[in-house]
């Protein structure tokens, strides 16, 4: 699994790269014909594969990431990316920028390899001891 951990993550990197640089058509190789991605505003919106790709070339721009927290878990022909990354995104004349939940899931395909299918991006907000609280949860400490 490891092995499959450094794929996706390695996948990803490139994902963003590719955001970062506007590059749709380097994006367009790495996602699924039926990628969708919702984007955790109010309410929350989903862009399907060519609305996404439109935006990576004009009015979704990424300028920065940094991932933070990783984790992958391999279901089957599956995987599921989690990561904590600050990201500062453009969006037409606004700017979005601090703490965000990034998800992905990734299907292994017979031909092409890996393909993102679904994103989810979504804001981060601090909330009093809220991080504690949900840590005292964990039983495994």
């Amino acid at each position: 699994m490891g092995d499959v951990a450094g794929e996706i993550e390695a996948l990803e990197l490139r994902l963003m790269r590719a955001w970062v640089a506007g590059d749709a058509k380097e994006a367009k190789k790495l996602l699924a014909r039926d990628f969708m991605a919702m984007v955790g505003t109010l309410p929350p919106q989903i862009l399907d594969r060519p609305s996404f790709l439109a935006g990576v070339e004009r009015d979704f721009a990424c300028t920065r990431f940094a991932f933070r927290e990783v984790f992958v878990r391999q279901y089957g022909k599956s995987s599921w990316f989690v990561a904590g990354a600050e990201l500062e995104l453009v969006l037409g004349a606004k700017a979005w920028k601090g703490p965000f939940l990034l998800t992905g899931l990734w299907r292994k395909g017979a031909i092409g390899g890996w393909k993102l299918a679904e994103r989810s991006l979504a804001r981060l907000d601090e909330g009093e001891g809220l991080a504690a609280a949900v840590g005292k949860l964990q039983l495994w400490k």
